[in-house]
């Protein structure tokens, strides 16, 4: 494992449930980040949020890292869920919010 793995492995674990996202959570930089932050805003539940336009190393890592080639990344309980279309999908479905019930349960 590389220096940046080992860093992104730390915060998936630390947090329970990570954005890694283009921007910030109030200031999110691209239209597929903000629609993630919204829905996790909608849903009113804790989360974490990281900014991988201050880090280039991680930006370029998390794609490795999870085998996804694009940004936003979500994380539940160190599971790589999926990009902004995956996540809008199981969020329509009520998928979303039974997985994140089920983490803030444990």
């Amino acid at each position: 494992m590389t220096n940046i793995d080992n860093s992104i492995d730390k915060l998936v674990k630390d947090n329970p449930i990570i954005l890694f996202i283009k921007g910030s959570r109030s200031f999110p930089q691209c239209g597929f980040s903000q629609t993630v932050v919204n829905i996790f805003e909608l849903m009113k539940v804790p989360y974490t949020t990281f900014n991988v336009l201050e880090n280039e190393a991680i930006r370029q890592g998390i794609k490795t890292y999870s085998n996804w080639p694009t940004i936003p990344q979500v994380y539940i309980k160190e599971e790589f869920i999926g990009g902004a279309d995956i996540i809008v999908a199981l969020y329509q479905e009520g998928k979303l919010q039974e997985q994140i019930e089920k983490v803030l349960a444990d």
